[in-house]
């Protein structure tokens, strides 16, 4: 078993949010907008702005948000043992903590699933976590050889789902959201819910190695102690996002309708190395914000980094460190905007006016999180989360 590394004095515990773990997650949450919500309308006509639309959906967002996603939670388990361990909490209650995270986030992207749209990933960390809370404290070659083991069925798994989807399109087939949009509201609520549970269990394999990856990289506190990462994090961001681009541009092309695959197989190998690629990139863009935020750290330490940062900055690490209450708000607007029962503009924006919308909710997401900052404001699902899963008869602080 390998213990958290020790901090050195008060100053080094890391208590305070390092910028950049919440920077990262405030641009995510753009890459996932780009990725959701262009699948809520039916117009995938050929024009000029829908090609670029897609192409530009493919290679930056599909398949690559979740990856990003997946590591930043693995990082943020990591942060929290860090910060209980240096509270002196029990490793056992920590575990038990985890677990209860878990239930409550099941239970979270339950409702999510059910009440605003069926495209969920938070039920699923809550099932990942209860299964791998036992391995929070399991040493770094436990915790990378169960990531290599594990990367092959997670990878098949997206790929080819998401080669069916491709193939669907090509071939003329409905594709996205729109054909299984339920008239009214009841009928939405309780449609999807028998399969809801083994297809959220089935997707744990997706999850587990990215989150191991990051609780690895927690430990070495990468994206908290940019200063001492700088010069690793430089090239991890190159080679990664090198490779993400080179292995993911060939789907895009196909996606945007630049190239037809010679070969059915061709279009699978092409779907496979995609998402390869979307988990490299996932890992890299992470890094790239590291670098880009190392640049205005002061040697003060993260504390100083987020009150002197600027003003951009700032308010992507609000958004950030709301992520999941503005997760779930993202999934309200596409609710509102393109259901049959509400504004139905399934069939009225084009596949590029969704992307245009994805930026617009972000940039209102910016604003709207950095108020609330500035009002002293949490995010309300956070709140819940915190007050669920720290109802407990022992006392644990909240980190």
């Amino acid at each position: 078993m390998t213990a958290l590394p020790k901090p050195a004095a008060p100053r080094q515990v890391g208590l305070s949010r390092a910028l950049a773990p919440d920077v990262a997650r405030g641009l995510m949450l753009l890459l996932i907008a780009l990725a959701h919500a262009p699948g809520f309308v039916s117009d995938r006509a050929p024009t000029a702005a829908n090609s670029v639309a897609e192409l530009l959906r493919s290679l930056l967002a599909e398949n690559q948000a979740r990856a990003m996603f997946i590591v930043l939670f693995g990082y943020a388990m990591g942060q929290l043992m860090y910060r209980q361990e240096a509270r002196g909490t029990e490793p056992g209650e920590t575990r038990r903590l985890l677990r209860r995270r878990g239930l409550v986030l099941v239970g979270v992207g339950l409702a999510h699933y059910a009440l605003l749209v069926p495209v969920d990933i938070v039920a699923t960390y809550g099932f990942a976590l209860l299964f791998l809370a036992a391995m929070v404290s399991a040493g770094d070659r436990a915790l990378l050889w169960a990531a290599a083991v594990t990367l092959p069925f997670g990878i098949a798994l997206i790929g080819w789902t998401y080669q069916r989807a491709v193939a669907a399109e090509l071939s003329g087939e409905p594709s996205g959201m729109a054909p299984y949009m339920s008239t009214d509201y009841v009928s939405h609520v309780v449609s999807g819910l028998p399969g809801w549970l083994p297809e959220t269990v089935l997707s744990v394999i997706v999850v587990v190695p990215g989150m191991l990856f990051g609780l690895w990289a927690a430990r070495r506190r990468y994206l908290d102690e940019l200063g001492a990462h700088a010069a690793l994090l430089r090239r991890v961001a190159f080679v990664l996002l090198l490779v993400a681009l080179v292995t993911r541009l060939p789907e895009a092309l196909v996606v945007a309708g630049f190239w037809v695959p010679a070969s059915s197989a061709t279009g699978w190998a092409l779907a496979v190395l995609h998402t390869l690629g979307g988990c490299a990139g996932g890992v890299g863009l992470a890094a790239l914000v590291g670098v880009l935020v190392s640049w205005r750290e002061p040697s003060g330490g993260p504390g100083e980094a987020t009150t002197q940062a600027r003003p951009v900055a700032t308010a992507l690490a609000a958004l950030g460190e709301r992520s999941l209450t503005f997760y779930l708000a993202q999934s309200l607007v596409w609710l509102l905007l393109f259901y049959p029962f509400t504004l139905n503009l399934v069939d009225t924006v084009s596949f590029a006016g969704a992307a245009a919308i994805a930026v617009g909710v972000w940039i209102a997401s910016v604003a709207a999180a950095a108020a609330m900052a500035r009002a002293g404001r949490a995010g309300p699902a956070e709140v819940l989360v915190r007050k669920l899963a720290y109802r407990t008869r022992r006392r644990v602080t909240p980190g």
